[in-house]
């Protein structure tokens, strides 16, 4: 994939964990993905915020906990927007709830916290020097993002209502968000792109999807609603391996999936993703989409 340099509005375009001791996260992700950091913050700040960086480019973030901030850490998705205010304004009338008003990051952009009506928190980006990941779909890098929800129905309505997001269908119950004319944005910088989708057996539509709609299971009824972080990497085994040497927990051991070969990692301080392998020649499977995802 080209490196990335911007999104369209509603595309999920960033990633980052907010850690009790960021150093030992830094060091965790860089044993784990070959992540190479550098903190942002201005000197003397209370806080650190540690942009990682393949090849130069950046792909996620490792910060400290803010005072008055979501005690969980996990993993945030951050939508791209043309203005923090006005989705914060688009949220409310939605019925979600706004956690953290529009601020100004620096000269990065503006952002904002919200929850959708379920619990389910995200964030938003508006752009300014910061461009959101810019390297994507690689080994170690951004791969997907997914709401893991109990009440799709309500989901489709808040972010239709927030984003423009519409809905493909995968059969099974599984369902993807999608953005209209995200495929032709897309397209531009990928050419031949849609004739790839068809020839690897992707269904009709599929260029436009930003990201998941992953039921939670009937067997996890203490999962709160939440937002999900895919990482790609070149070997789900190993990754799970290298993880577990570094201190990981393994929620979901390495399993063949539609189109990938998956695994669900917590971090040592307790941040849950999941690292994903492409294998296109599991798109048969009938294992439902998304189904181990549900557990990050």
């Amino acid at each position: 994939m080209p490196e990335r340099d911007g999104y369209l509005p509603g595309v999920p375009c960033w990633v980052d964990t907010s850690q009790p001791d960021p150093e030992a996260a830094v060091a965790f992700y860089s044993g784990l993905f070959g992540w190479e950091f550098d903190d942002v913050m201005p000197p003397g700040s209370d806080g650190k915020y540690f942009i990682a960086r393949l090849h130069g480019g950046d792909v996620a973030a490792v910060g400290s906990q803010p005072e008055g901030g979501l005690p969980a850490v996990v993993w945030n998705t951050y939508v791209w927007v043309d203005s923090a205010d006005d989705a914060a304004a688009k949220v409310r009338d939605a019925g979600g709830r706004v956690l953290t008003e529009p601020f100004d990051v620096l000269d990065a952009g503006r952002m904002a916290v919200f929850m959708d009506p379920e619990g389910a928190a995200f964030c938003v980006w508006e752009a300014n020097a910061h461009k959101g990941a810019r390297v994507v779909n690689e080994h170690g890098s951004l791969n997907f993002n997914g709401l893991n929800t109990r009440d799709a129905d309500g989901a489709k309505a808040f972010y239709g209502a927030v984003f423009g997001w519409g809905t493909l269908p995968l059969g099974g119950g599984a369902a993807m968000w999608t953005l209209p004319g995200y495929g032709d944005y897309l397209e531009k910088d990928n050419p031949g792109l849609r004739k790839q989708m068809a020839e690897a057996g992707a269904p009709a539509g599929f260029e436009d999807v930003v990201a998941a709609i992953n039921p939670i299971a009937d067997d996890q009824p203490d999962a709160p609603a939440h937002w999900s972080v895919t990482f790609g990497v070149d070997d789900a085994d190993a990754t799970a391996e290298r993880a577990a040497r570094l201190g990981a927990e393994i929620v979901v051991p390495p399993v063949d999936a539609p189109w990938v070969r998956t695994t669900v990692i917590r971090d040592p301080q307790g941040a849950t993703f999941i690292a994903n392998k492409f294998v296109p020649e599991n798109r048969d499977l009938a294992t439902q989409a998304g189904s181990t995802a549900g557990a990050a």
